[in-house]
């Protein structure tokens, strides 16, 4: 892997890396823009494969949190963190205490969060250590019930779009993923009278949905053979790829994962195929509205009310798309890329000599 080639290929700015061997800590920030603010991104932990692997997936999701947060409106740039380890140790003080050392380096360049594998508990750990975290205790806490009221109302927007309307009683979703983000995004369609078709790799998850949201349980890998109205992944990212496309049966994605399109081709045949596709980082965006809330101090309606915008920025991303002729993922990113060139544009103001 050509690191500096990579980096050279989508814009980011800085890739550090740091290793504390007392806790067997290996940790990755990547931080992809800082135009329109420091960079915000959740901390992920996850065992992956390889360093490279682990990289690459830094890389990639600090991107997104770039165009996540210039279409949501918001004055943040994009960054990720990624420890590499089992997120099933208990032992978690010391590891965390050392990632917020980390993160304590950057001097404010960079803000962490809650993301994959990690708790408010574990950003407490961080805190410890840096002034530079959000979603903690008694703040704004857990993101996901904001993330999730963002994809239902992205949902909805795309549901007008196909149909011509955006109720979505009588419509079936299929949910890919059972975790925290998907049962409350579960619990909105349940109320909205939705037939909820769900797969998890943790069985304990998927029981928990089927039990009050009277959804019906199906193997995971089953889950791009299901005939539905809405695929939502709600898992990890790269799940429309060559093998799945080709399979769905269904009329629009619209879902929380991150990084859904295992490569741009995929958002091209997608588009192809006839599908209405939700950008991931648009229509999951109520994460970083979250926190972007905690760290101004915003009540939590407010909060909410913002992510419930995600209806009409998809509705004007779909718009461009029809009109430019061009696939949903590309408008998004046009829609993103003109907000970071005219803040990058402006010109600076005297503010006087420094003392």
């Amino acid at each position: 892997m050509d690191i500096f080639a990579s980096m050279r290929t989508f814009g980011h700015e800085q890739l550090l890396l740091s290793h504390d061997p007392s806790c067997g800590y290996y940790g990755i920030i990547a931080i992809h823009d800082t135009t329109l603010g420091p960079a915000l991104g959740g901390t992920r932990f996850w065992q992956y494969g390889s360093t490279e692997e682990a990289v690459i997936d830094a890389l990639r999701l600090a991107r997104g949190m770039t165009y996540k947060a210039a279409v949501a409106g918001i004055n943040l740039g994009g960054g990720k963190a990624v420890i590499v380890g089992d997120n099933a140790r208990v032992d978690r003080e010391a590891l965390f205490r050392a990632h917020g050392r980390f993160i304590e380096t950057l001097n404010g360049r960079y803000i962490t969060a809650e993301d994959i594998g990690t708790s408010p508990a574990d950003m407490e750990y961080i805190k410890l250590e840096t002034d530079h975290v959000a979603g903690l205790l008694g703040l704004s806490g857990d993101p996901s019930p904001v993330t999730a009221y963002g994809v239902y109302v992205g949902m909805k927007a795309a549901a007008k779009v196909c149909w011509g309307s955006d109720a979505l009683d009588g419509r079936t979703v299929a949910v890919q993923g059972a975790g925290k983000v998907a049962y409350h995004l579960c619990r909105h369609l349940h109320g909205d009278g939705v037939r909820l078709v769900v797969t998890d790799i943790h069985p304990e998850k998927v029981r928990r949905v089927v039990d009050e949201f009277g959804a019906r349980a199906t193997e995971p890998d089953a889950i791009y053979d299901e005939p539905a109205d809405i695929y939502a992944p709600c898992a990890l990212g790269a799940t429309l790829n060559d093998e799945t496309i080709p399979r769905l049966k269904i009329r629009i994605i619209a879902g929380a994962a991150n990084n859904q399109l295992a490569e741009d081709r995929h958002g091209d045949e997608v588009e192809r195929r006839g599908i209405l596709y939700a950008p991931d980082y648009v229509i999951n965006g109520g994460g970083v509205i979250n926190v972007y809330g905690e760290l101004n101090r915003w009540p939590a309606e407010r909060s909410l009310g913002k992510a419930g915008e995600i209806f009409e920025t998809l509705l004007r991303i779909f718009e461009i798309a029809r009109t430019q002729r061009i696939p949903t993922y590309r408008s998004a990113d046009r829609l993103a890329e003109q907000r970071i060139a005219a803040v990058a544009g402006l010109d600076k103001m005297w503010m006087g000599k420094k003392q």
